[in-house]
């Protein structure tokens, strides 16, 4: 009879856990589902991205334990590891320094907000859109199309530029060099009469001067496209002008 007892109990203990499970899964997918719905600014959804994957991992965690807590040598178990618990919180500490950095640096991320959802950044070398920000990693989606995955940690402490915080839309800004023996007053004025955008002498070297044209804004995405077509024309009418002799046809 105790064999029974002990099977029946088992069994229910077996269909508690499950339900547990299977709870959290369900509130996991109807608070996703439900948020989703909503249409959100773009400071909110940043936030709301990092707050829900948060929630998830807690729900999931607390439903595992929950479960975990029908079995009686789960709790003996338990038990033993809470009887030694400052020496396993030092090591998992220890171990896990670099995945709890990120995760602090996130809730920061998402709190402060240097950069949101959407926005185009200069990270380092890479350049592009803020894809997705986790608890860990941030996404970056590059004009070709290529994936940068940043550790939060890194993304916190470093110096970004982040164009579209103020706005959606980026001044143009590109370099034309000219040379060094090239009337750089006259190239300026030619410059500007061409492409009615702000011309200014931003570097001279022995090698030429630097020339920097700054056009209009225009949305981020579209930044690579306007800036080389820009640059093509700067260089097309000094050319013309023959402002840029002495220089290869590529300069």
């Amino acid at each position: 009879m105790n064999v029974g007892v002990l099977a029946a109990t088992s069994t229910q203990n077996w269909i508690v856990a499950a339900a547990v499970i299977g709870f959290a899964l369900l509130a996991i997918v109807a608070a996703s589902r439900w948020l989703r719905r909503r249409e959100l600014s773009r400071e909110a959804d940043t936030r709301l991205r990092f707050v829900r994957r948060l929630a998830y991992a807690t729900i999931l965690l607390i439903g595992v334990a929950l479960a975990l807590s029908q079995f009686e040598g789960v709790n003996r178990i338990a038990a033993s590891l809470l009887a030694s618990g400052v020496v396993a919180a030092a090591i998992i500490g220890f171990a896990a320094r670099q995945t709890l950095a990120n995760v602090v640096a996130g809730v920061m991320l998402a709190v402060t907000q240097p950069i949101r959802v959407g926005d185009w950044v200069h990270f380092e070398d890479h350049y592009g859109v803020v894809d997705d920000i986790r608890l860990n990693y941030t996404f970056l989606r590059t004009g070709d199309l290529e994936r940068v995955v940043i550790p939060n940690e890194k993304l916190a402490s470093g110096v970004l530029v982040n164009e579209t915080l103020a706005g959606d839309a980026v001044r143009l800004d590109v370099a034309v060099w000219i040379p060094p023996a090239a009337d750089a007053a006259r190239a300026v004025a030619v410059l500007k009469q061409a492409t009615d955008a702000e011309v200014t002498v931003e570097e001279t070297v022995p090698t030429g001067v630097r020339l920097a044209v700054g056009g209009a804004p225009v949305p981020p995405s579209t930044r690579a496209a306007h800036e080389a077509d820009l640059r093509a024309r700067c260089h097309a009418r000094l050319r013309e002008e023959g402002l840029l002799e002495g220089f290869p046809p590529s300069a």
